[in-house]
């Protein structure tokens, strides 16, 4: 069975950095693609960072645009996300998901991605 592990969650300061990472374990594993998304106590998942593996295009929300930076290793795979500049409001569970989709989707969608790890918290004080 496929599993996604994330790491490196915890409690920063605002204008702190911190680096999450996500490796997936288990029986053969492939994808086309990683991301990260995450979910604010009271709020809905939303997209963070994605990244295809084919061309190493990545994607991400324009709340993170030149904060954080998505990267990864397909051959290994491992994705990692770097948060810099973090605010208040980057406080969530950070999740990652894997997606096994060859053709045209969209990254931001939730429903693209078939595997998802159990999530890392990260707090952000002010």
């Amino acid at each position: 069975q496929v599993q996604l592990v994330e790491s490196g969650g915890g409690l920063v300061q605002a204008g702190d950095s911190l680096r999450l990472a996500c490796a997936a374990s288990g029986r053969t594993f492939s994808s086309t693609g990683m991301a990260w998304f995450r979910q604010a106590l009271g709020k809905e998942r939303e997209f963070v960072a994605a990244i295809r593996w084919r061309g190493g295009a990545t994607d991400y929300a324009d709340s993170v645009k030149g904060r954080f930076t998505i990267s990864g290793d397909n051959a290994k795979n491992t994705v990692d996300l770097q948060m810099n500049s973090l605010k208040p409001e980057d406080t969530a569970v950070y999740y990652c998901a894997a997606t096994r989709i060859y053709g045209l989707y969209d990254p931001a969608r939730g429903g693209a991605y078939a595997n998802w790890g159990q999530g890392t918290q990260v707090t952000v004080s002010s």
